[in-house]
């Protein structure tokens, strides 16, 4: 594996991608054009790569104690220095890709940055593990609406499902790791919940995010969002399943999610309810 190779893969690239698409998607359905879709796929992505990043730099002795060879610093493919400068870059990077879009975008963004790298320390072995999750996911949506031209306010109905969906990304996204995670005394609150109160929480809370776009626009909902809604209801409990009968690290529920959450993205942009 080449050390560029390396490098990216110690940024969680499948979640960190996901979360990008899905917004410049959502900026698409919003109504941005040209240069600030670009836009918007920068400045998010910035976010996305800062807290992979850092949270890669920061877990490296309890990647190694564990023996995660997975991880591209435990395994000794890249150096922790690398992976922390290459934290810092696209940390600082966060503001200044959101200046274009003018002060109250700039302000919005850097506050997801901010909330993301809560996560990674100190919040991460506490029970408060899910509030970065559910404010930096609901400022999200909230930055591609309020950087478009005239800064419109962002729907309460669109910052509210974004924050569900951080908040059962959350749940879903340490399920592989229980094990370990405990192990090295990492105790978020999907830890002290455990995992099976992990996987009601993030089956209920996507579940409430997709009911919450499917009937949060004004008027009656589309048919794609009776689409979206049935979906998820099969996609979810699929994945709880196909967790629970997994051996190692599951990551079933995880993937679960990300589908369930570009459904929801899909969702919004098929509507054209958003502003």
């Amino acid at each position: 594996m080449s050390r560029a190779v390396s490098v990216i893969k110690s940024s969680h690239p499948e979640p960190g991608g996901a979360v990008t698409v899905a917004m410049t998607l959502l900026a698409i359905g919003v109504g941005h054009r040209g240069w600030s879709i670009l836009g918007v796929f920068l400045a998010v992505g910035a976010t996305q790569l800062a807290v992979g990043w850092v949270n890669d730099w920061l877990d490296a002795d309890r990647d190694r104690s564990t023996g995660r060879t997975d991880k591209p610093i435990a395994s000794g493919a890249v150096s922790r220095r690398t992976v922390g400068i290459a934290g810092l870059i696209a940390a600082l990077a966060i503001p200044l890709l959101g200046l274009p879009f003018g002060l109250v975008p700039t302000i919005v963004i850097s506050l997801v940055g901010v909330f993301a790298l809560l996560y990674d320390w100190p919040l991460k072995s506490t029970a408060l593990s899910v509030v970065p999750y559910v404010v930096a996911f609901g400022l999200l949506p909230a930055f591609v609406v309020v950087s478009l031209p005239g800064h419109p306010a962002p729907p309460a109905w669109l910052v509210a499902a974004g924050a569900l969906l951080g908040a059962g990304a959350h749940f879903a996204n340490v399920l592989p790791d229980l094990a370990d995670d405990a192990a090295t005394g990492v105790r978020g609150l999907p830890h002290r919940l455990g995992e099976t109160g992990s996987v009601v929480a993030a089956a209920l809370l996507l579940l409430s995010a997709t009911l919450t776009l499917v009937f949060g626009p004004p008027g009656p909902p589309s048919w794609p969002g009776w689409v979206g809604a049935a979906a998820a209801v099969v996609v979810l409990p699929l994945g709880w399943y196909a967790t629970t009968r997994a051996k190692g690290r599951g990551v079933a529920m995880f993937r679960a999610v990300i589908l369930v959450a570009l459904i929801d993205v899909l969702l919004l942009v098929s509507s054209g309810r958003v502003v």
